[in-house]
């Protein structure tokens, strides 16, 4: 008997034919690309789009006299006197988070790690490239005037604890734009090296470009970092009363140290900053089990650093690093470490803006999976092979559930996707813009606003926020600053992450 398919069978298959034809029409497909034969399965997020905001949204955040072709509109020109107090000029430069204080600590790691996300990723970037070398360069342009005086760094404009007694636009801030230093009285060793390291990194990311700066850089970091090294302390100590709790170093100066005598190695290639790492390493903690890389301890992402000098550029003298990296990479190994990862799998390392934990990681590990496919090795966790693709693998699915895959759909970044934070714990961005309430809003006048349930009217795009809690739940409320506020030190690395990203799956 011959069978002949009913409608109700056929049509399932003929909506099928006709939805991939659709698709084929509206996604047109290139044959002979290489990448899509690298990651033939669908990318569940658009990771350039991602890109674009990541690196946008750093023009949210700067201070000083914008530029003309500024396109996060709803900001304005703020702290036009900043140095002032202190007779120098140190206009410019960016507010680290949600508040209008401008931390040095913070913005020259955010800098260091704008510029190796650049270095690792930046070929991947297209037209993003440009975007973030500018990014970058409104960082180091501050960070040459905060370093124009031999052996003083201005490493703080703004009294924290006043500026936060207020809700202000920073258009309006007048609260006292006090100014911090540190020098051979004062010392402030991780300040220091932290800034050397990001104007050595910076200077690779302008070598070809603009030679001539990255001279200036390089010259300025191998200064910097003479003075960070010779004369030893922690600006914590030096500066307690203003740095403290907000950017106290925990860690000491000990990482600092060494990572930027790695970065000074990577761009002077002068024997001295080796030589220098092979007799200080141990003392400085290059065999530590700190498995924490943020703004404050950088032992981790130095050894990562001094790894690929081992792996790619085969020093034989720093083969203990590729050790050290091994032991952080096994750190993190979902079911075979201690790393605590909530139940919907988010890298979970503390309550306090926790995704600046999981962008620095997700970076490093795709980092050291580049160096690791170069040199063809692996990583060996106590009798496992971990593989490159693992660690891609593992990184991906925290970008993913940062950008939505996640229990409550939420991305973490605002601006993209469908559902994202609303309430970010900001100033700029909960407060009217100038545009709108050209007026001053004084002091006290913003918490009325920065009180209420209603959603912030600027949106900061790209804007990575503190993120959920251990157990996935995220209250977006803008008085949680440990949650809702974002940071430039949590976009900094994920900027190279989802070049990478984007590049892999064939949207760049």
């Amino acid at each position: 008997m011959t069978f002949f398919p009913s409608f109700t069978t056929l049509f399932p298959l003929l909506f099928l034919i006709s939805t991939i034809l659709l698709l084929g029409n509206a996604f047109p497909v290139h044959y002979n690309h290489p990448i899509l034969h690298r990651h033939p399965h669908f990318a569940t997020h658009n990771y350039r789009d991602a890109l674009t905001k990541s690196i946008l949204f750093f023009e949210g955040q700067r201070s000083g006299k914008l530029p003309s072709n500024q396109r996060m509109s709803w900001r304005r020109d703020s702290g036009l006197s900043d140095g002032s107090a202190m007779h120098v000029d140190l206009v410019g430069g960016y507010y680290d988070a949600g508040d209008n204080v401008k931390f040095g600590f913070p913005m020259a790691f955010t800098t260091t790690m704008l510029s190796w996300s650049v270095i690792e990723f930046g070929g991947l970037m297209k037209g993003e490239l440009q975007n973030a070398r500018e990014a970058i360069r409104w960082g180091t342009d501050y960070l040459l005037k905060a370093t124009a005086h031999p052996d003083t760094i201005y490493v703080q404009v703004g009294d924290a604890k006043k500026d936060h007694a207020c809700w202000e636009r920073p258009e309006d801030m007048d609260t006292p734009r006090s100014v911090f230093k540190v020098d051979v009285n004062a010392p402030g060793s991780e300040v220091a090296a932290e800034t050397a390291a990001a104007l050595a990194a910076a200077s690779l990311v302008f070598r070809r470009s603009d030679p001539t700066y990255s001279h200036i850089l390089v010259r300025r970091a191998i200064r910097v970092f003479q003075f960070a090294d010779k004369h030893r302390g922690s600006y914590s100590n030096a500066l307690k009363p203003f740095v403290c709790p907000f950017y106290c170093s925990y860690s000491g100066y000990q990482d600092e140290l060494l990572w930027g005598a790695a970065w000074l190695h990577k761009a002077t290639k002068n024997p001295m900053y080796l030589n220098y790492i092979q007799v200080n390493g141990q003392i400085l903690g290059a065999a530590e089990f700190d498995n924490t890389f943020g703004w404050d301890n950088k032992h981790v992402g130095a050894r990562i650093l001094l790894s690929k000098e081992f792996l790619v550029q085969k020093v034989q003298s720093l083969h203990d690093y590729k050790g050290h990296a091994d032991n952080f990479v096994c750190s993190l190994i979902p079911g075979a470490s201690s790393a605590q990862y909530t139940p919907g799998g988010l890298l979970f390392k503390m309550s306090d803006s926790n995704m600046q934990y999981v962008t620095s990681t997700t970076f490093l590990l795709l980092s050291y999976a580049k160096y690791l496919t170069k040199s063809h090795t692996v990583v060996n966790c106590g009798g496992t092979t971990v593989t490159p693709k693992r660690l891609r693998t593992i990184a991906k699915k925290q970008v993913d559930y940062l950008l939505g895959d996640n229990p409550l759909k939420m991305s973490y970044m605002v601006g993209y996707g469908p559902r994202y934070p609303q309430r970010i714990h900001h100033r700029g961005s909960s407060l009217p813009s100038i545009a709108v309430h050209p007026g001053k809003i004084q002091c006290s006048a913003g918490f009325s606003v920065m009180n209420s349930q209603s959603p912030n009217p600027n949106i900061l795009v790209g804007a990575v926020v503190g993120g959920p809690d251990q157990y996935d739940r995220f209250p977006d409320e803008r008085s949680d600053y440990e949650q809702s506020e974002p940071a430039t030190y949590v976009n900094a690395p994920l900027v190279g992450t989802l070049a990478y990203l984007a590049h892999s799956f064939g949207q760049l």
